[in-house]
């Protein structure tokens, strides 16, 4: 069975094609690939690669096809896909072969693969905080003077403002772009660390190859690999879920502001019912929520791969491929849902 994010119909409601992108095994493969052409390259620059077999093997890689069949069997018994990957770019590379990999392991070509697609997704979740403020800076404009019932507890307390209530969704958001923007440089690092991290077989190239590598990929170089050091894999988790988290409170209070009887907000294009035609259901308020619960459940896990033993894990590595594709997905579709929802807004405040 497909996950929702992929499901047939199930789809429809938790997708988000610009995130599953980036996270897709297409976008992971483009990755490795550009690991590998940089690594090539970077070789023949430092001298421990013939400049011109560098060259050729770079260009080989760039241009090859894979066999995913054989991708997904070497995954299977090595457990990582790269020794097969690394296998046919050998083949591909010919008599160049010998500029290819070489000094590297597979953690680096993954994680870099990895760095990739956290930076990626930064991009593309700063802009949708902003277009989401927009929404609400809108929705504060036009109903923030309205009269509502401020509620504590679920029970009626003393009047508010709409801007009262809104103000709990929109003001976080420019805390989030401010920790995304902290966030960034922690996660969009290059991995170089060899066979047990300490880039022993770069000898004293190793600085110049990481710089190398580092920018022709547009990430940061660091001083060491951060194989077994997860922290700031685990922070960008963290991070989705306190986006979705700020959005799962927005949701709520549109869903129970919706409820018949309180009629404190009137919502356009919500969800039928298919046995009371008479209903129209907060879908995506409801969402929200959703997909909050979610990440947050999802985070737990991903703290538990911070335990990496020794200089490297299979365990726990493996358990941030299961886990962060998902929440990056679900991060990618609250933001489009909380902005569509916003735009459904027809009225806010007190009922006449």
């Amino acid at each position: 069975m497909t996950d929702v994010f992929d499901h047939p119909w199930l789809g429809g409601l938790f997708a988000d094609v610009e995130l599953a992108a980036l996270w897709s095994p297409e976008a992971q493969l483009a990755g490795m690939r550009a690991f590998e052409v940089a690594w090539s390259r970077a070789l023949g620059r430092a001298g421990l690669a013939d400049p011109a077999q560098a060259e050729a093997a770079a260009q080989a890689i760039a241009a090859m096809a894979f066999d995913m069949a054989d991708l997904r069997a070497g995954t299977g018994t090595d457990g990582v896909v790269v020794p097969h990957l690394v296998a046919q770019m050998k083949a591909a590379a010919g008599a160049a072969k010998g500029a290819v990999h070489k000094g590297a392991t597979s953690q680096d070509v993954i994680d870099t693969a990895l760095a990739l697609a956290m930076r990626d997704s930064l991009a593309v979740i700063d802009a949708r905080l902003a277009e989401l403020t927009g929404a609400l800076e809108t929705l504060d404009a036009r109903f923030g003077r309205e009269p509502l019932m401020g509620r504590t507890r679920m029970q009626a307390a003393t009047e508010i403002t709409v801007q009262d209530r809104i103000a709990p969704w929109l003001l976080p958001l420019a805390d989030h772009r401010a920790r995304l923007a902290e966030l960034r440089p922690r996660v969009a690092k290059v991995q170089i660390g060899g066979a047990s991290g300490d880039r022993f077989a770069l000898g004293d190239r190793a600085d110049g190859i990481v710089a190398d590598v580092a920018a022709a990929l547009d990430l940061a170089p660091t001083p060491r690999a951060w194989h077994a050091m997860r922290d700031g894999v685990a922070e960008f988790a963290a991070f989705l879920s306190l986006v979705t988290g700020t959005l799962g409170k927005m949701g709520q209070d549109v869903a129970l502001m919706a409820q018949q009887g309180i009629s404190e907000i009137a919502l356009s294009g919500g969800g039928a019912s298919s046995a009371m035609p008479h209903k129209q259901n907060p879908v995506l308020a409801e969402l929200l929520v959703t997909l909050a619960r979610f990440n947050a459940v999802q985070v737990s896990a991903m703290h538990q791969a911070l335990v990496h033993e020794q200089e490297r894990s299979g365990a726990a590595w493996a358990l941030e491929w299961m886990v962060l594709p998902q929440m990056a997905q679900a991060t990618g579709r609250a933001l489009v849902a909380a902005q569509v929802l916003a735009g459904q807004v027809r009225r806010m405040g007190m009922p006449e």
